[in-house]
């Protein structure tokens, strides 16, 4: 095997002596690299945020913002990362060097204050600094020394700039109205910078990877069928891709892997396709990239990213994690199930194809066996033409759901032909709201039908006390839900 390495700022840097646990920001961080700052440890705060060459949707390379304080230093053998010190070119002895479009922005705007969050907030405005697709809006007029706001709405600048970017990044001190005026006022990159320049080539190609020390190793094959011979021979490997759970028990709870297997370049898990019966979405694929490849087709599914955590989170979170868990509050198995989709899992042998209804047995358990591992998500086709994702959270982002419903329904002629509902964070494992579906389908969409419904939604499931939501205000938000979308939908069903 070739030594693993990592090229950061342009300059291939070994990954030894670093133990396979330890994340990109220690890594960082021990290299002398410390702009990149640890806050939380487990990816809420972007303090860590570095960029990252990825497979780009509209050109060879996109530039990606990820939490370096959950990404193993070794998953990154191969690949190239700028962090908040390679942003500014030039310099030299006795020669400053030129600050980046987004670190003059932040200066001047008056973005930051202790400066703690400051590299975070830069790297993650870079990553949309240089997002293919941003454009300004036209006739606007991005002027920096102007306190108007010319943005369509308040989340969006007249640069095209979306500040969802940050939702991952906070800041303590500063305020983020200097920050979003920063945002707001960046312009396109030149011709001549190299980043820019950087996306027309294609990234780093996958790298195998057999990284040991410490007594761990990190392991990462060229095929699914090698990582599946891998996982046959050590069915105790903790199998990760965006490690966006793991890295938080790596980092909260000091958990450590003998092996970890990583499956996040696998192309057989990486492919998205629309069949003529169904979409078929590799298990691999980040929310990011499964959200701008399906740009909007499946309504569901867009409702749910944009309150899926942050936009750090899902540049690095796939669905074969999120249901690989098996967590009862993941956000993506509510919507899933009103999709009613399958997983396709693999293993040694060959696959198996089985509905998402019957995947979770009990808490964070599910029917995948020893050895095998979620290949693909398959959602029907065609979709339900009514459908919402509503969340009910502390935070109206980068939080974790106290309950999430998912509603897929098939309206005609004013009655409910089909009704399919996901539930989360009211049982043990996600689940679909049976009940809730057979009072709904036959009859009227009306308000008495709505009203009983509702009330045989409170009741579904088995919420808990805990400290997000008391069991009562998790049965009061079900019937509320459903309420709710009766009220935003009658209106649309009617024309």
């Amino acid at each position: 095997m070739v030594e693993a390495r990592i090229t950061v700022n342009g300059k291939e840097t070994p990954i030894s002596p670093a133990a396979p646990h330890i994340t990109a920001l220690d890594f960082l961080r021990e290299r002398g690299l410390t702009g990149t700052k640890e806050g939380c440890a487990e990816g809420e705060c972007g303090a860590c945020s570095v960029l990252v060459a990825r497979p780009g949707v509209n050109k060879p390379t996109d530039w990606v913002a990820v939490n370096a304080c959950l990404v193993p230093a070794a998953s990154l053998d191969g690949q190239e990362i700028i962090t908040s010190e390679g942003l500014a070119t030039g310099g030299g002895p006795g020669k400053p060097p030129t600050l980046h479009p987004v670190q003059e922005e932040m200066a001047v705007r008056g973005g930051s204050q202790c400066g703690y969050c400051t590299p975070g907030f830069i790297c993650s405005m870079a990553a949309e600094y240089y997002r293919p697709d941003r454009c300004a809006h036209a006739d606007s007029d991005v002027d920096s020394d102007s306190d108007s706001d010319d943005s369509t709405d308040a989340e969006h600048g007249p640069n095209g700039f979306d500040l969802h970017a940050l939702s991952g990044n906070l800041c303590r001190c500063t305020g983020y109205r200097p920050i979003r005026d920063a945002a707001f006022a960046v312009g396109t990159p030149v011709d001549e910078d190299p980043l820019a320049q950087r996306r027309e080539q294609s990234p780093p190609a996958p790298v195998a990877t057999e990284y040991a020390q410490d007594g761990g190793v990190f392991l990462r094959r060229d095929t699914l069928a090698e990582t599946l011979q891998v996982l046959r021979e050590r069915p105790d490997a903790v199998v990760v891709a965006g490690s966006t759970d793991w890295g938080v028990e790596v980092n909260i709870r000091s958990r450590r892997a003998d092996c970890v297997v990583a499956i996040d370049r696998l192309p057989e898990l990486r492919e998205l396709r629309v069949e003529s019966d169904h979409i078929e979405i590799g298990a691999a694929l980040t929310l990011t990239e499964i959200e701008r490849r399906l740009d909007g087709d499946v309504p569901l599914l867009a409702e749910l990213f944009p309150q899926f955590a942050s936009r750090l989170i899902r540049n690095g979170a796939t669905l074969g994690g999120n249901l690989g868990t098996g967590s009862p509050i993941g956000d993506s198995p509510p919507a899933l199930l009103a999709l009613e989709a399958s997983v396709v899992l693999a293993d040694a042998d060959g696959e198996r194809e089985v509905p998402l209804a019957d995947y979770f047995t009990g808490y964070r358990q599910s029917v995948r066996r020893p050895g095998e591992l979620i290949r693909a998500v398959r959602i029907p086709l065609p979709l339900s033409p009514v459908v919402a994702f509503h969340k009910i959270a502390k935070r109206r982002f980068d939080d974790i759901s106290s309950v999430a419903v998912a509603f897929a329904l098939d309206i005609e002629d004013g009655i409910v032909r089909t009704a399919r509902i996901g539930l989360g964070g009211v049982a043990a494992t996600p689940i679909r709201a049976l009940a809730t579906e057979a009072a709904l389908e036959g009859k009227p969409w009306a308000a008495e039908t709505v009203e009983a419904a509702a009330q045989v939604l409170r009741s579904q499931g088995t919420p808990m006390n805990d400290h997000r939501a008391s069991a009562e205000y998790r049965s009061a938000m079900l019937g509320q839900s459903l309420l709710k979308l009766y009220a935003q939908t009658t209106e649309a069903v009617s024309s």
